[in-house]
Protein backbone atom coordinates (compact mmCIF):
# COMPACT_ATOMS: atom_id res chain seq x y z
CA UNK A 1 0.00 0.00 0.00
CA UNK A 2 1.36 3.42 -0.98
CA UNK A 3 0.10 6.16 1.28
CA UNK A 4 0.58 9.91 1.06
CA UNK A 5 -1.30 12.87 2.50
CA UNK A 6 -3.00 15.28 0.11
CA UNK A 7 -2.15 18.98 0.08
CA UNK A 8 -5.47 19.73 1.79
CA UNK A 9 -4.74 17.23 4.57
CA UNK A 10 -1.26 18.65 5.10
CA UNK A 11 -2.73 22.15 5.29
CA UNK A 12 -5.28 20.95 7.85
CA UNK A 13 -2.45 19.56 9.96
CA UNK A 14 -0.48 22.80 9.68
CA UNK A 15 -3.46 24.97 10.66
CA UNK A 16 -4.29 22.85 13.70
CA UNK A 17 -0.64 22.73 14.78
CA UNK A 18 -0.26 26.51 14.56
CA UNK A 19 -3.40 27.02 16.63
CA UNK A 20 -2.29 24.59 19.33
CA UNK A 21 1.29 25.88 19.40
CA UNK A 22 -0.02 29.38 20.06
CA UNK A 23 -1.84 28.06 23.12
CA UNK A 24 1.19 26.11 24.32
CA UNK A 25 0.89 23.43 26.92
CA UNK A 26 0.39 21.13 28.49
CA UNK A 27 0.25 23.08 31.72
CA UNK A 28 2.79 21.74 34.20
CA UNK A 29 2.57 22.11 37.95
CA UNK A 30 0.51 20.12 40.44
CA UNK A 31 -3.06 20.14 39.05
CA UNK A 32 -6.48 19.65 40.54
CA UNK A 33 -7.13 16.06 39.41
CA UNK A 34 -10.89 16.53 39.75
CA UNK A 35 -11.01 19.81 37.84
CA UNK A 36 -14.17 20.15 35.79
CA UNK A 37 -12.87 22.51 33.14
CA UNK A 38 -10.90 22.20 29.94
CA UNK A 39 -9.49 24.70 27.45
CA UNK A 40 -12.78 25.97 26.03
CA UNK A 41 -11.03 28.60 23.93
CA UNK A 42 -9.17 25.92 21.96
CA UNK A 43 -12.38 23.89 21.76
CA UNK A 44 -14.23 26.89 20.32
CA UNK A 45 -11.48 27.89 17.89
CA UNK A 46 -11.15 24.37 16.50
CA UNK A 47 -14.90 24.22 15.95
CA UNK A 48 -15.50 27.69 14.56
CA UNK A 49 -12.26 28.63 12.82
CA UNK A 50 -11.05 25.21 11.60
CA UNK A 51 -14.26 23.21 11.46
CA UNK A 52 -12.38 20.29 13.04
CA UNK A 53 -15.40 18.90 14.89
CA UNK A 54 -17.40 18.54 11.69
CA UNK A 55 -14.80 16.84 9.47
CA UNK A 56 -15.99 13.25 9.83
CA UNK A 57 -19.70 13.99 10.13
CA UNK A 58 -21.88 13.63 7.00
CA UNK A 59 -23.21 16.82 5.45
CA UNK A 60 -26.83 15.82 6.04
CA UNK A 61 -26.13 16.01 9.78
CA UNK A 62 -24.42 19.39 9.73
CA UNK A 63 -20.92 18.08 9.09
CA UNK A 64 -18.19 18.88 6.64
CA UNK A 65 -18.59 15.64 4.75
CA UNK A 66 -14.91 14.70 4.79
CA UNK A 67 -13.90 11.49 6.56
CA UNK A 68 -12.65 9.98 9.78
CA UNK A 69 -9.14 10.16 8.33
CA UNK A 70 -9.14 13.97 8.52
CA UNK A 71 -10.54 13.80 12.06
CA UNK A 72 -7.66 11.54 13.11
CA UNK A 73 -5.16 14.05 11.72
CA UNK A 74 -6.58 16.52 14.25
CA UNK A 75 -6.40 13.84 16.97
CA UNK A 76 -2.68 13.34 16.29
CA UNK A 77 -2.03 17.07 16.63
CA UNK A 78 -4.05 17.22 19.86
CA UNK A 79 -1.99 14.32 21.19
CA UNK A 80 1.16 16.20 20.27
CA UNK A 81 0.22 18.89 22.80
CA UNK A 82 -1.43 16.51 25.31
CA UNK A 83 -4.56 18.61 24.82
CA UNK A 84 -7.27 18.27 27.47
CA UNK A 85 -10.29 19.01 25.26
CA UNK A 86 -12.96 16.27 24.88
CA UNK A 87 -12.27 15.72 21.18
CA UNK A 88 -11.52 11.99 21.31
CA UNK A 89 -14.49 11.28 23.56
CA UNK A 90 -17.12 13.37 21.78
CA UNK A 91 -16.07 14.05 18.19
CA UNK A 92 -14.47 10.65 17.55
CA UNK A 93 -16.13 8.08 19.83
CA UNK A 94 -19.48 9.78 20.35
CA UNK A 95 -20.02 10.61 16.69
CA UNK A 96 -18.82 7.23 15.44
CA UNK A 97 -21.03 5.35 17.92
CA UNK A 98 -24.06 7.33 16.72
CA UNK A 99 -23.25 6.70 13.07
CA UNK A 100 -22.64 3.00 13.75
CA UNK A 101 -25.99 2.67 15.55
CA UNK A 102 -27.70 4.02 12.45
CA UNK A 103 -30.62 5.84 14.09
CA UNK A 104 -31.43 8.75 11.70
CA UNK A 105 -33.48 10.61 14.30
CA UNK A 106 -30.71 10.47 16.92
CA UNK A 107 -28.08 11.44 14.34
CA UNK A 108 -30.20 14.38 13.26
CA UNK A 109 -30.59 15.53 16.87
CA UNK A 110 -27.07 15.04 18.21
CA UNK A 111 -24.56 15.16 15.37
CA UNK A 112 -25.16 18.83 14.41
CA UNK A 113 -24.34 19.82 17.99
CA UNK A 114 -21.17 17.70 17.96
CA UNK A 115 -20.18 19.22 14.61
CA UNK A 116 -20.58 22.78 15.95
CA UNK A 117 -18.93 22.07 19.29
CA UNK A 118 -22.09 22.98 21.19
CA UNK A 119 -22.79 19.38 22.29
CA UNK A 120 -20.41 17.11 24.21
CA UNK A 121 -21.23 13.42 24.05
CA UNK A 122 -19.50 10.73 26.14
CA UNK A 123 -19.50 6.99 25.52
CA UNK A 124 -19.97 4.86 28.66
CA UNK A 125 -18.44 1.50 27.82
CA UNK A 126 -16.01 -0.10 30.29
CA UNK A 127 -17.19 -1.83 33.45
CA UNK A 128 -15.37 -2.53 36.73
CA UNK A 129 -14.49 -6.15 36.02
CA UNK A 130 -14.44 -6.36 32.25
CA UNK A 131 -13.00 -3.32 30.47
CA UNK A 132 -13.84 -2.51 26.86
CA UNK A 133 -15.43 -5.75 25.78
CA UNK A 134 -17.65 -6.29 22.76
CA UNK A 135 -20.53 -8.09 24.50
CA UNK A 136 -21.68 -9.59 27.79
CA UNK A 137 -22.16 -6.27 29.56
CA UNK A 138 -23.14 -6.31 33.22
CA UNK A 139 -25.07 -3.08 32.57
CA UNK A 140 -28.53 -4.14 31.47
CA UNK A 141 -31.54 -2.57 29.79
CA UNK A 142 -35.13 -3.48 30.62
CA UNK A 143 -38.46 -2.27 29.37
CA UNK A 144 -40.43 0.20 31.44
CA UNK A 145 -43.75 1.18 29.98
CA UNK A 146 -43.16 2.41 26.45
CA UNK A 147 -39.44 2.97 27.01
CA UNK A 148 -36.29 1.54 28.55
CA UNK A 149 -34.37 1.93 31.79
CA UNK A 150 -30.74 1.08 32.50
CA UNK A 151 -29.10 -0.50 35.54
CA UNK A 152 -25.39 -0.81 36.09
CA UNK A 153 -22.11 1.02 36.56
CA UNK A 154 -19.66 2.24 33.95
CA UNK A 155 -16.07 3.26 34.69
CA UNK A 156 -13.25 5.11 32.92
CA UNK A 157 -15.71 7.20 30.93
CA UNK A 158 -13.79 9.89 29.07
CA UNK A 159 -15.25 13.32 29.90
CA UNK A 160 -18.33 11.68 31.41
CA UNK A 161 -18.86 14.46 33.95
CA UNK A 162 -18.61 17.17 31.25
CA UNK A 163 -20.96 15.51 28.75
CA UNK A 164 -24.37 16.88 27.87
CA UNK A 165 -25.45 13.44 26.66
CA UNK A 166 -24.15 10.00 27.61
CA UNK A 167 -24.28 7.06 25.23
CA UNK A 168 -24.30 3.72 27.04
CA UNK A 169 -23.39 0.29 25.73
CA UNK A 170 -25.54 -2.23 27.58
CA UNK A 171 -26.92 -5.74 27.34
CA UNK A 172 -30.39 -5.67 25.83
CA UNK A 173 -32.23 -8.99 25.65
CA UNK A 174 -28.97 -10.89 25.40
CA UNK A 175 -27.30 -8.67 22.80
CA UNK A 176 -25.26 -5.44 23.00
CA UNK A 177 -27.12 -2.23 22.23
CA UNK A 178 -26.50 1.51 22.36
CA UNK A 179 -28.68 3.76 24.50
CA UNK A 180 -28.91 7.52 24.96
CA UNK A 181 -29.50 9.11 28.34
CA UNK A 182 -29.31 12.61 29.68
CA UNK A 183 -30.12 11.76 33.28
CA UNK A 184 -27.30 9.42 34.34
CA UNK A 185 -25.36 10.20 37.52
CA UNK A 186 -21.74 11.05 36.63
CA UNK A 187 -19.05 11.10 39.31
CA UNK A 188 -15.63 12.50 38.40
CA UNK A 189 -12.73 10.23 39.34
CA UNK A 190 -9.04 10.97 39.89
CA UNK A 191 -7.15 9.58 36.87
CA UNK A 192 -3.50 8.64 36.59
CA UNK A 193 -3.28 10.76 33.43
CA UNK A 194 -3.68 14.33 34.62
CA UNK A 195 -4.41 15.58 31.12
CA UNK A 196 -7.63 13.55 30.82
CA UNK A 197 -10.88 13.67 32.76
CA UNK A 198 -12.52 10.40 33.78
CA UNK A 199 -15.83 9.63 35.41
CA UNK A 200 -17.99 6.81 36.65
CA UNK A 201 -21.54 6.59 35.39
CA UNK A 202 -24.09 5.21 37.84
CA UNK A 203 -27.31 3.85 36.38
CA UNK A 204 -30.27 2.84 38.52
CA UNK A 205 -33.56 2.55 36.65
CA UNK A 206 -32.23 5.43 34.54
CA UNK A 207 -34.56 6.33 31.64
CA UNK A 208 -32.89 5.82 28.26
CA UNK A 209 -33.65 5.67 24.58
CA UNK A 210 -32.64 2.70 22.44
CA UNK A 211 -30.61 3.87 19.44
CA UNK A 212 -29.75 0.55 17.86
CA UNK A 213 -27.34 -2.34 17.91
CA UNK A 214 -24.06 -1.05 16.49
CA UNK A 215 -21.12 -3.30 15.58
CA UNK A 216 -19.11 -2.79 18.77
CA UNK A 217 -15.95 -4.02 17.08
CA UNK A 218 -16.17 -1.06 14.70
CA UNK A 219 -16.28 1.36 17.64
CA UNK A 220 -13.30 -0.41 19.25
CA UNK A 221 -11.29 -0.18 16.03
CA UNK A 222 -11.94 3.57 15.83
CA UNK A 223 -11.03 4.03 19.51
CA UNK A 224 -7.79 2.08 19.04
CA UNK A 225 -6.83 4.10 15.97
CA UNK A 226 -7.62 7.32 17.84
CA UNK A 227 -5.39 6.50 20.82
CA UNK A 228 -2.64 5.36 18.44
CA UNK A 229 -2.78 8.71 16.62
CA UNK A 230 -2.63 10.61 19.93
CA UNK A 231 0.34 8.55 21.05
CA UNK A 232 2.30 9.14 17.85
CA UNK A 233 1.73 12.89 18.09
CA UNK A 234 2.84 12.99 21.72
CA UNK A 235 5.87 10.73 21.14
CA UNK A 236 7.09 12.79 18.19
CA UNK A 237 7.07 16.12 20.01
CA UNK A 238 8.42 14.67 23.26
CA UNK A 239 11.36 13.08 21.43
CA UNK A 240 12.11 16.44 19.79
CA UNK A 241 11.94 18.24 23.16
CA UNK A 242 14.20 15.63 24.75
CA UNK A 243 16.81 15.80 21.98
CA UNK A 244 16.86 19.59 22.21
CA UNK A 245 17.36 19.39 25.98
CA UNK A 246 20.32 17.03 25.60
CA UNK A 247 22.02 19.71 23.50
CA UNK A 248 21.82 22.13 26.45
CA UNK A 249 22.33 19.89 29.49
CA UNK A 250 26.04 19.46 30.21
CA UNK A 251 28.02 16.84 32.11
CA UNK A 252 31.83 16.70 32.36
CA UNK A 253 32.03 19.96 30.43
CA UNK A 254 30.12 18.88 27.32
CA UNK A 255 26.48 18.47 26.21
CA UNK A 256 25.14 15.04 27.15
CA UNK A 257 23.73 14.72 23.64
CA UNK A 258 27.30 14.29 22.39
CA UNK A 259 27.79 11.06 24.35
CA UNK A 260 27.72 8.03 22.08
CA UNK A 261 25.62 5.89 24.42
CA UNK A 262 22.89 8.55 24.59
CA UNK A 263 22.97 9.00 20.83
CA UNK A 264 22.21 5.29 20.50
CA UNK A 265 19.28 5.57 22.89
CA UNK A 266 17.81 8.54 21.05
CA UNK A 267 18.32 6.81 17.71
CA UNK A 268 16.35 3.84 19.03
CA UNK A 269 13.57 6.22 20.07
CA UNK A 270 13.53 7.78 16.61
CA UNK A 271 13.16 4.39 14.95
CA UNK A 272 10.37 3.50 17.38
CA UNK A 273 8.34 6.65 16.70
CA UNK A 274 8.76 6.42 12.92
CA UNK A 275 7.68 2.77 12.91
CA UNK A 276 4.72 3.65 15.12
CA UNK A 277 3.76 6.51 12.80
CA UNK A 278 3.57 4.15 9.82
CA UNK A 279 1.26 1.80 11.71
CA UNK A 280 -0.88 4.67 12.96
CA UNK A 281 -1.40 6.06 9.46
CA UNK A 282 -2.23 2.60 8.13
CA UNK A 283 -4.80 2.11 10.90
CA UNK A 284 -6.31 5.56 10.38
CA UNK A 285 -6.73 4.87 6.68
CA UNK A 286 -8.19 1.41 7.30
CA UNK A 287 -10.82 2.46 9.84
CA UNK A 288 -11.73 5.49 7.75
CA UNK A 289 -12.35 3.41 4.63
CA UNK A 290 -13.72 0.45 6.64
CA UNK A 291 -11.15 -1.75 4.95
CA UNK A 292 -11.30 -5.47 5.73
CA UNK A 293 -7.96 -5.13 7.55
CA UNK A 294 -9.23 -2.39 9.87
CA UNK A 295 -9.42 -4.53 13.02
CA UNK A 296 -6.00 -6.04 12.41
CA UNK A 297 -4.27 -2.73 11.71
CA UNK A 298 -6.04 -0.93 14.57
CA UNK A 299 -4.92 -3.62 17.02
CA UNK A 300 -1.35 -3.44 15.73
CA UNK A 301 -1.30 0.35 15.90
CA UNK A 302 -2.84 0.59 19.39
CA UNK A 303 -0.34 -1.85 20.88
CA UNK A 304 2.76 -0.58 19.08
CA UNK A 305 2.10 3.17 19.22
CA UNK A 306 1.26 3.30 22.91
CA UNK A 307 4.30 1.20 23.81
CA UNK A 308 6.53 3.42 21.66
CA UNK A 309 5.21 6.52 23.42
CA UNK A 310 5.77 4.93 26.82
CA UNK A 311 9.37 4.01 25.95
CA UNK A 312 10.10 7.53 24.69
CA UNK A 313 8.37 9.13 27.68
CA UNK A 314 10.48 7.05 30.07
CA UNK A 315 13.69 7.91 28.23
CA UNK A 316 12.70 11.56 28.35
CA UNK A 317 12.36 11.46 32.13
CA UNK A 318 15.84 9.90 32.41
CA UNK A 319 17.52 12.29 29.99
CA UNK A 320 16.00 15.35 31.62
CA UNK A 321 17.68 14.40 34.90
CA UNK A 322 16.45 15.91 38.16
CA UNK A 323 14.00 18.32 36.54
CA UNK A 324 12.32 15.36 34.83
CA UNK A 325 10.82 14.16 38.11
CA UNK A 326 9.35 17.47 39.25
CA UNK A 327 5.74 18.70 39.08
CA UNK A 328 6.96 21.84 37.30
CA UNK A 329 8.07 19.98 34.18
CA UNK A 330 6.06 18.27 31.44
CA UNK A 331 7.95 14.98 31.78
CA UNK A 332 5.61 13.44 34.35
CA UNK A 333 2.59 14.35 32.22
CA UNK A 334 4.11 12.57 29.23
CA UNK A 335 4.85 9.45 31.24
CA UNK A 336 1.38 9.32 32.78
CA UNK A 337 -0.36 9.96 29.45
CA UNK A 338 1.74 7.21 27.86
CA UNK A 339 1.03 4.71 30.62
CA UNK A 340 -2.71 5.40 30.67
CA UNK A 341 -2.87 5.16 26.88
CA UNK A 342 -1.54 1.61 27.03
CA UNK A 343 -4.54 0.70 29.22
CA UNK A 344 -7.25 2.76 27.50
CA UNK A 345 -9.53 0.73 25.20
CA UNK A 346 -7.55 -2.44 25.83
CA UNK A 347 -3.97 -3.28 26.73
CA UNK A 348 -1.33 -4.11 24.12
CA UNK A 349 -1.52 -7.79 25.10
CA UNK A 350 -5.30 -7.77 24.65
CA UNK A 351 -5.01 -6.25 21.18
CA UNK A 352 -2.27 -8.66 20.20
CA UNK A 353 -4.50 -11.51 21.30
CA UNK A 354 -7.07 -10.38 18.73
CA UNK A 355 -4.41 -10.79 16.04
CA UNK A 356 -4.03 -14.44 17.05
CA UNK A 357 -7.74 -15.19 17.29
CA UNK A 358 -8.79 -13.11 14.28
Amino acid sequence: MRFAWTEEQEELRAVVRRLLDRRGGPAAGEPDVLADGFDREVWKQLAEQVGAHSLGIPEEYGGGGFSLLETLIVVEELGRRLSDIPFLSSVVLGAEALLAAGDPEACGRLLPGIASGEEIVALAWAEPDSGWQESGFATTARRSGDGWVLDGRKVDVLDGAQADTVLVLADCEGRPALFETGSATAVATAPLDLTRRMAEIHLSATPARLLGRPPVRRILDVAAAGVAAESVGAAQRWLHETVEYTKMRTQFGRPIGSFQALKHRMADCYVAVESARSLSYAASWAVSTQDERASELAAMAKSSCTEAHYAIAAEGVQLHGGIGITWEHEAHLQLKRAHSATQLFGTPSAHRATLLTG
